[in-house]
């Protein structure tokens, strides 16, 4: 009973007493409480302000103030992301990078012109042809000569194109001379950045063998380009083909391409080189290779503490239609790197003196959020066929290759093969040049999703170069030089030499200063909070705990105020709802009296009355005598109570 009447009263007291604070019963009164109470000046002013006035002034200021803390704070955030760029210069001692030095031909000529016999006698047939280089005597010597089976111009054939109008391409064909028209498309090999006349042009026609109606005319701006690209796809698929132990005997050795070496002052040889075999330039040296163990260090800067190399160029034994230029080249790179000397080495003329000086430049970069940078590439999904630091180039060249074993059946000879897959040759995969010229237009268009997969490498190594030439040897010391030279050489060597057949390299740093390049976050979260922090306290001067305050009575209270208004509104709909059910009562029919007619009176199981005994059957052919029936009037107890009461009544009163 006390707890009950507690319950009450306390109820009681809440419809009568003002409340106020979270427990408030309204918004309005909320929000009253909370400026009347806050620390925040801005808003207890817009209550306590005496006017109409004063407080819209009091709103502006406020509401002025809030949209400047919320547009500093977005800057804050977007700006949290960012970093600094910090540049520091220190002198220390320095690993020696690693150099990779290759002669720019691949293979002695004179040792694989045996699989070349045939592709280079149709290359110069193709030549004649072309430019009439004794014309009159190759059509003599055909007609004398028995036809022989053109192998290499039926696999890719060579045309001169005449005329394009749309897909209809006039072209006159090589070796044979015969015009003929075709449906084929024309392209032109460098048609993404500079578009030159398709009239009058050298180039070759691939055809899907699987569909003869597609194919495509690559034309060249000139015909050498024309002609070297033709003899290099050619190359490309009997390379592929050779084993790697015949490529490697029929390239150059480390003791007959380096002829002399100094490193640091100190005399060095072919043993402190390590065999680096390219697709494209043989076999290749690098010098200061992880292999070797321990690496070498530049103690000074300056020419005569790098390293130093005369190297035998050797040009007598250069193939004539597949190099063109003379000379060796070189990459300077770190160690754990994949040299792509193809595509960003430095090249060495012969005859002359190269200095190379380095500058090393060591770079860092945020990874995520700050920029899109890979650590070592494990999240980038693509498989690294290089096995070597992770880098742009190598997910680039990988991802290529990868899509081009999946799409063509096979893989390039440029790059490395993928597990299970082989090179490309005609015996094989008839159609694969067609299919690398499709698949290498779409990757240079990035329509195979490589360039948007790969990421850069969040640090790496950088050697700023700068290159100088001399003449080399002089006048005065080139007959003494050369002869000594040849006279050490002589065992490996059957000529005198000349200086056309050697180039001379020093690689060195310049000075023993590293640049470092790092970034770092423009802001760490104690700066973040800190700024908010001056915010808030320069425009609506209050502190964290304000904003902690505002977050629980804007947030938390206003929605429990929202709540219990949301619930008494529903207590009290469920309650009418009660109410108005328990008003109205279902309409019950009353069965009426209807003497021994009536049928509630006439069941089974009823016992025997006189209504009952009314409706047994009869007997047969007998008269019964029908009771009238009874007086009900005369039954109906209430009536004759009262009629003795009367009689009562009448005789007390008398």
């Amino acid at each position: 009973m006390y707890n009950g009447a507690g319950k009450k009263l306390t109820q009681k007291l809440k419809k009568t007493l003002p409340v106020t604070g979270p427990q408030a019963p309204t918004l309005y009164e909320l929000m009253q409480w909370y400026c009347l109470t806050t620390n925040t000046h801005g808003c207890r002013r817009i209550v306590v302000s005496k006017g109409r006035l004063r407080r819209w002034i009091w709103i502006s200021l406020t509401l002025t103030a809030v949209a400047l803390v919320f547009w500093q704070c977005a800057l804050l955030i977007m700006s949290y992301n960012s970093v600094t760029v910090s540049i520091t210069v220190n002198f220390q001692k320095l690993v020696f990078p690693a150099v990779t030095i290759c002669n720019m031909n691949a293979y002695r000529y004179s040792k694989i012109k045996s699989y070349l016999k045939t592709l280079d006698e149709e290359t110069s047939q193709a030549l004649k042809d072309l430019y009439g280089f004794e014309e009159s005597l190759s059509r003599r010597r055909r007609d004398v000569e028995p036809p022989k089976e053109e192998m290499y111009f039926n696999k890719l054939p060579l045309y001169i194109v005449n005329n394009v109008k749309g897909d209809q391409v006039d072209v006159t064909a090589i070796p044979s001379r015969k015009r003929s028209r075709m449906n084929a498309k024309v392209m032109s090999r460098n048609s993404n950045t500079v578009s030159f006349r398709q009239e009058n042009v050298v180039g070759f026609k691939l055809c899907d063998p699987n569909n003869k109606t597609d194919c495509t005319v690559f034309t060249f701006s000139s015909g050498v380009n024309a002609i070297q690209e033709w003899y290099r796809l050619h190359y490309m698929n009997i390379l592929a083909q050779i084993p790697m132990e015949e490529k490697i005997a029929m390239g150059y050795s480390a003791d007959d391409f380096l002829v002399t070496c100094f490193f640091d002052g100190l005399s060095c040889d072919s043993r402190n080189f390590t065999l680096f075999h390219h697709a494209l330039y043989g076999n290749c040296y690098t010098f200061n290779s992880i292999e070797k163990g321990d690496l070498l260090v530049s103690s000074l800067g300056g020419m005569e503490y790098g390293l130093k190399v005369v190297l035998y160029i050797d040009e007598d034994e250069y193939n004539p239609y597949l190099i063109t230029a003379a000379g060796a080249k070189i990459l300077v790179h770190d160690q754990d790197e994949y040299p792509f000397i193809e595509d960003v080495g430095t090249e060495v003329e012969t005859a002359l003196e190269t200095a190379i000086g380095m500058q090393l430049t060591e770079s860092s970069k945020l990874s995520s959020p700050y920029s899109d940078c890979t650590l070592d590439g494990s999240d980038v999904p693509v498989s690294n066929l290089y096995n070597k630091k992770y880098t742009l180039q190598i997910c680039l060249q990988s991802c290529f290759q990868l899509v081009m074993v999946q799409e063509c059946g096979c893989a390039h000879y440029d790059q490395p093969l993928p597990d299970g897959a082989k090179y490309c040759n005609y015996k094989d995969n008839p159609s694969w040049i067609y299919c690398y010229f499709k698949l290498h237009k779409k990757f240079v268009q990035e329509m195979l999703g490589c360039q948007s997969t790969c990421r850069e490498s969040c640090s790496f190594k950088e050697w700023e170069l700068t290159r100088s030439q001399a003449k080399w040897p002089s006048i005065n010391s080139e007959e003494w030089m050369l002869r000594v030279l040849t006279w050490e050489l002589g065992d490996k060597l059957n000529k005198n030499l000349t200086k056309q057949d050697l180039a001379n390299l020093n690689i060195y740093y310049q000075d023993l200063n590293i640049k470092s390049i790092s970034e770092s976050p423009t802001y760490n979260i104690v700066t973040l909070l800190s700024n908010f922090g001056g915010q808030l306290g320069l425009w609506l001067s209050c502190s964290m705990v304000c904003v902690l305050e505002i977050f629980e009575i804007f947030l938390i209270d206003s929605f429990w105020v929202v709540l219990r208004q949301r619930w008494q509104k529903f207590k009290k709909w469920w309650k009418n709802r009660k109410e108005d059910q328990t008003q109205q009562t279902p309409d019950i029919p009353v069965p009426t009296m209807t003497g021994h007619d009536n049928p509630i009176c006439t069941g089974d199981e009823d016992p025997p009355t006189f209504n009952t005994a009314l409706q047994l059957p009869q007997a047969q052919h007998l008269e019964v005598p029908r009771t009238p029936p009874p007086m009900y009037n005369s039954l109906r107890i209430q009536e004759a109570f009262v009629h003795e009461a009367n009689d009562s009544d009448d005789t007390e009163y008398l």
